[in-house]
């Protein structure tokens, strides 16, 4: 592992603990040159589908990806990193479940939306609004009247 402050390529695990659902080691680790702490995160390497992006391109499972925009939706809402993990694993899993090659980029949008909708409203529609591109107020306000009917 390379140190993030200096780049000397050796260090010492300090600390490790396991995560609460059993599927990712936390390590604390020492640069043995400059003596910066960091943390590791190891996890079972998966093998997911490629994705098929709108213009029809392809590329690899992005678990980064998916966080960047939920984190974005959930800006400033009463929302733990460790709920957003759990959203990205929930969707994972499903994807690595299904096992198919190849998956259409709308259906894991579809499925974030999903939990997000079980998750928080607000960061629900911020998802939704960037996800489904809304050209005008009008759709925006359809999604918003179409998730109050689903909750009365």
């Amino acid at each position: 592992m390379i140190c993030p402050f200096c780049t000397f390529d050796d260090n010492k695990v300090i600390d490790s603990r396991l995560s609460k659902d059993g599927y990712v080691i936390r390590r604390r680790r020492e640069c043995l040159e400059c003596s910066g702490r960091f943390t590791t995160y190891e996890r079972i390497e998966e093998v997911f589908p490629l994705v098929i992006k709108k213009d029809g391109r392809r590329e690899t499972f992005s678990r980064q990806k998916i966080l960047a925009g939920i984190k974005t939706a959930c800006e400033k809402r009463p929302i733990s990193i460790d709920m957003i993990e759990k959203v990205i694993d929930k969707v994972a899993n499903k994807l690595q479940e299904s096992g198919e090659k190849e998956v259409l980029s709308t259906r894991i949008g579809e499925r974030v939306m999903e939990e997000l909708k079980h998750l928080d409203k607000v960061a629900y529609v911020r998802f939704a609004s960037v996800y489904r591109e809304f050209k005008d107020l009008n759709e925006f306000m359809n999604e918003l009247h179409h998730l109050l009917k689903k909750n009365d």
